[in-house]
C-alpha cells in the first residue's frame, strides 16, 4: 500500500505531464509569447529611452539588465496569479478522483511557471552577455537565487489566495486582470521608483512586489542604489501570511471549489 506522500507525488507528476502536454499542443504560441513578451518590452523601452536620450539613468546598473530583471521577476508573480485563477476550473473534471485536491493543479502549474520564467531569464541574460552588455551577469549568484525564490513564493501565496477568491466571487477575476498593468508600473518594473514623489512612495512601498524587485536588483548589481525603505522582512511577512491564508482558504472551501 502506498504512503500519502507517494500518492501525492504521483498526482503531481500526472498533473505536470498533463500541463506540459496542454501547453505544447493546445497553446502552440504560448511558449513563443513567453519569451517574446519580455523581449518586445525590453526592445520598446530601450528604443524609447534612446530616442529621448535617457539610456543610462539607473544609478549603479545598466538599463537593459536592470529592465530584464524587473520584467522577468514581475512576470513570474503576474503569471502565477493569472494562471492560478484558471487552474481549478481547467482541471474541474479531475476532482472526481478523491486523491486530487483543488490545490494540486495550482501548485503544479505554478512550479511549471517558475521553471519557464527561470529559463526565460537565463536566455535573456545569455543574449545580453553575447551582445557585450555590461552587468549582464549577477554579482551575487546565491543572493539572486534566494530573492528569485522569494518572488516565486510570493507569487504562489498570491495565487493560492486569489484562486479561491475569484472562484467564490467570479466578478473579481476581471478586476484582478485589469490591475496587472497599473501594478507593473507601480512596482518599479520599467521606471525606477525613485522618480516618484516621496509622498507617493510611502504608499507604493506597501506593494511587496516592489520590495522583491528592488532586493533582487540589489543582489544582481553590486553598485545598485536600492530605494530607501525596502525591507526583506516585509517581503517575507507577505510570503508567510499569503501562503498560510491561501492554504487555509483552500482547506476551508475545498468542497465548494470542487463543486463549481
Amino acid at each position: 500500500m502506498r504512503s500519502p506522500w507517494q500518492v501525492t507525488w504521483s498526482v503531481w507528476h500526472a498533473l505536470f505531464m498533463r500541463e506540459v502536454l496542454a501547453r505544447t499542443t493546445q497553446d502552440r504560441m504560448g511558449g513563443l509569447w513567453m519569451l517574446g513578451e519580455p523581449i518586445m518590452m525590453v526592445a520598446f523601452m530601450v528604443s524609447l529611452r534612446t530616442f529621448i536620450g535617457r539610456t543610462r539613468e539607473i544609478i549603479g546598473a545598466e538599463f537593459i539588465p536592470w529592465l530584464i530583471i524587473g520584467l522577468t521577476g514581475f512576470f513570474m508573480v503576474r503569471n502565477a496569479i493569472q494562471r492560478g485563477m484558471s487552474a481549478i476550473q481547467a482541471n474541474q473534471a479531475l476532482f472526481a478522483y478523491r486523491q486530487i485536491k483543488p490545490v494540486d493543479p495550482l501548485l503544479v502549474r505554478h512550479a511549471m511557471e517558475g521553471m519557464l520564467q527561470t529559463i526565460v531569464l537565463l536566455i535573456l541574460a545569455g543574449v545580453a552577455v553575447l551582445a557585450g552588455i555590461n552587468d549582464a551577469l549577477p554579482d551575487d549568484v546565491l543572493g539572486v537565487f534566494f530573492l528569485w525564490l522569494s518572488l516565486w513564493l510570493l507569487g504562489l501565496g498570491c495565487a493560492l489566495v486569489v484562486s479561491v477568491v475569484v472562484r467564490l466571487v467570479p466578478d473579481l477575476e476581471r478586476l484582478v486582470k485589469l490591475s496587472m498593468l497599473p501594478l507593473l508600473i507601480l512596482s518599479g518594473v520599467i521606471f525606477p521608483l525613485q522618480r516618484f514623489p516621496p509622498a507617493i512612495l510611502d504608499y507604493l512601498l506597501y506593494n511587496p512586489i516592489a520590495h522583491g524587485l528592488e532586493l533582487l536588483r540589489a543582489r544582481y548589481f553590486d553598485g545598485y542604489h536600492m530605494l530607501a525603505g525596502v525591507s526583506l522582512e516585509y517581503l517575507w511577512r507577505w510570503i508567510i501570511i499569503s501562503l498560510a491564508l491561501g492554504l487555509a482558504l483552500h482547506a476551508r472551501f475545498e468542497r465548494r471549489l470542487k463543486a463549481k
